[in-house]
């Protein structure tokens, strides 16, 4: 396997016991799939995308993580995504979605 360039970590709210529940769990589901979809739609094939446990931002949920860059994005819906995807094409963070 070769190393990713980007990894992609979204919050699916899942407590260590498995059990799902959150803000995120309810909200992000969709949206890992909308991720996947545009990923491949811009061929970005070196990038993985991981559903994690809470990553403890539940109030600017949902969330996600890309490494190696470290940007934490909140507030996710389609359109955030897509502007997200366009900044990590160019190089660059999407500043307005950055959790500071």
């Amino acid at each position: 396997m070769e190393k990713p360039k980007h990894h992609i970590f979204v919050c699916s709210s899942s407590r260590v016991s498995g059990e799902p529940k959150g803000f995120c769990n309810k909200n992000a589901a969709g949206l890992i799939q909308y991720l996947q979809s545009e990923l491949n739609d811009r061929d970005l094939e070196n990038v993985v995308v991981t559903n994690t446990g809470c990553l403890k931002a539940c109030d600017r949920g949902p969330v996600m993580v890309i490494y190696p860059e470290g940007y934490w994005y909140g507030g996710l819906n389609e359109d955030v995504i897509d502007e997200i995807l366009d900044a990590l094409e160019s190089g660059k963070p999407a500043e307005e979605y950055l959790l500071k």
